[in-house]
């Protein structure tokens, strides 16, 4: 590749999993970002994207109504508290995992960003990319067998037919050379 790219803007989806971190290490060497010019204000970017589940989903606050007459709309707010509290150190976590990869890579801050949102992972990886007008979605693969696959679908699959930029899906764990 040239010294210089013409992306303007590569998000760059990451769950937590090795494979996800794979692609992050995969992008940070393969993909350059343009250059800056004078005429622009806006930087060229990489994005780290982390969907963050719902609480809802990922513990069923809203239970539905109690059998034998109980309360219909029950919600323990401590509990929900100390749950969004959970999820925001797991993100963290993530996002500051990420970014010590980057720092091995010597982009300055102002060339990664990250970027968290609440829902459907598959669904907001696709809303995202086209809001923010990436120019290329780079995510990794778990590679779930033919039946995990059926009952928990693909992220990377479901955003390769929908994302509205190209997809470049790192599969593996040899995906990328880790001497570097």
């Amino acid at each position: 590749m040239s010294e210089s790219g013409n992306l303007n803007l590569v998000v760059v989806a990451v769950d937590g999993s090795q494979e996800s971190m794979n692609a992050l290490r995969w992008a940070l060497l393969n993909l350059k970002l343009r250059s800056p010019t004078p005429d622009t204000t806006d930087s060229a970017s990489f994005i780290i994207f982390h969907v963050q589940s719902p609480p809802s989903i990922a513990t069923g606050l809203n239970p539905g109504p109690i059998p034998f007459g109980g309360p219909s709309d029950l919600e323990v707010p401590a509990f929900a508290a100390a749950i969004e509290a959970h999820q925001k150190r797991i993100t963290d976590s993530i996002l500051y995992h990420a970014l010590g990869i980057c720092s091995q890579f010597n982009h300055t801050q102002a060339k990664v960003r990250t970027h968290v949102v609440v829902g459907e992972p598959k669904e907001k990886i696709c809303e995202t990319v086209q809001d923010l007008h990436a120019d290329v979605l780079v995510i990794g693969s778990r590679a779930f067998g033919p039946i995990k696959r059926m009952f928990l679908g693909s992220v990377s699959n479901y955003c390769a037919h929908h994302a509205q930029c190209p997809v470049i899906i790192i599969k593996g764990k040899d995906g990328v050379d880790k001497g570097n």
